[in-house]
């Protein structure tokens, strides 16, 4: 029979094997079936003792994770920008890192005016927005649930990501519209408007980059893009001014070292105040900038 262990020993068993503490965790909190966050339960039950169940459940879910599987896809959920999200691999693990997207969003959007009244939004009511590549809706959700006053659409090219997205909507009671669309392509603006706010966390890998060899769990359509990786960036910022209102912004997640790239893709096509901004790392994480106002 199996020797009982506790808590404290299921994490010195995982950092004997070199996994990240907080993988630990969170993975020993799903196998205890404690809420993920509740890292802190772990310090005050440290020698709590696991039923056969529970051990066997964590064993399973840390050669999961040694194996190289997302903790996401182990788990089933990831917090992101205050919501638990249902994920799978079918989309890809929502990262931190991509919430400096979403407050900077929140940051360029217009409060909402009455429709009645002259507005100074571009959208004249309730500020729009248009998710591109949405995947798991973290990026949409977060937004909608910030400012319940907007109107915001998701698209993305999966059939299979949009089931996952729609669903964490309906669980979350969060009322994104989504769409089946290849970036812009089957976007109707005579049905949605324009836009005062384009956000995209689009593939922006390098085919053939070395880093793709430790994300084989995930969808390999959701991470790579060209020889340079920036063949959809191109993609999104050549189609997104017909469809931003003016004083609009597009703002655009990417890699560690794209930022100067895409500022001169934004900048030649014609858009002004291009910057980027940080994630916690310090590592420019996003770059957008405002489309032109009329005239």
């Amino acid at each position: 029979m199996p020797t009982a262990v506790t808590v404290a020993e299921c994490l010195r068993q995982a950092q004997t094997h070199g996994l990240a503490r907080v993988d630990a965790q969170i993975l020993l909190l799903h196998s205890l079936q404690r809420p993920l966050h509740d890292r802190a339960w772990l310090l005050t039950h440290d020698v709590d003792t696991l039923t056969p169940v529970q051990t066997a459940t964590w064993q399973d879910a840390l050669q999961r994770r040694l194996g190289g599987k997302p903790v996401a896809y182990i788990t089933g959920r990831k917090d992101f920008f205050g919501l638990t999200l249902a994920v799978d691999a079918r989309v890809l693990d929502p990262r931190p890192d991509t919430e400096t997207l979403v407050e900077w969003a929140l940051a360029c959007l217009p409060e909402s005016k009455p429709e009645s009244s002259p507005a100074s939004s571009p959208s004249n009511g309730s500020p729009h927005i248009l998710d591109l590549g949405t995947g798991s809706g973290a990026v949409a959700l977060a937004l909608q649930h910030a400012r319940p006053d907007t109107k915001v659409w998701a698209v993305d090219a999966s059939e299979d990501a949009l089931a996952v997205a729609r669903a964490n909507a309906a669980r979350l009671h969060l009322g994104v519209q989504f769409m089946a669309s290849d970036w812009l392509c089957a976007v109707d603006v005579l049905r949605t408007g324009r836009f005062d706010l384009i956000v995209s966390n689009p593939p922006y890998v390098a085919e053939g980059d070395p880093h793709l060899a430790a994300l084989t769990h995930e969808p390999l359509s959701a991470l790579t893009s060209g020889a340079d990786g920036l063949e959809d960036i191109r993609r999104i910022i050549a189609q997104a001014p017909a469809y931003l209102a003016p004083g609009g912004w597009l703002l655009l997640e990417h890699g560690w070292d794209q930022a100067a790239a895409v500022q001169s893709l934004l900048q030649a096509a014609g858009f002004a105040q291009v910057q980027s901004r940080q994630d916690l790392a310090g590592i420019q994480r996003c770059t957008g900038g405002c489309w032109h106002s009329e005239g």
